[in-house]
């Protein structure tokens, strides 16, 4: 019985940091988009002119 509660917090750990990564992995993407809108602007004002 023991085992079981220390095996249901492992899992509890593995569940929290894949949602962690996940959140990470998010954020980053949303930072890339955005670098890539920012670059595209300056791309586009240049050809512009």
């Amino acid at each position: 019985k023991e085992r079981e509660k220390e095996r249901e917090k492992e899992r509890e750990k593995e569940r929290k940091r894949m949602r962690e990564n996940e959140r990470e992995e998010r954020t980053r993407e949303r930072r890339r988009t955005r670098e890539n809108e920012r670059e595209r602007e300056r791309e586009r004002a240049r050809t512009r002119r």
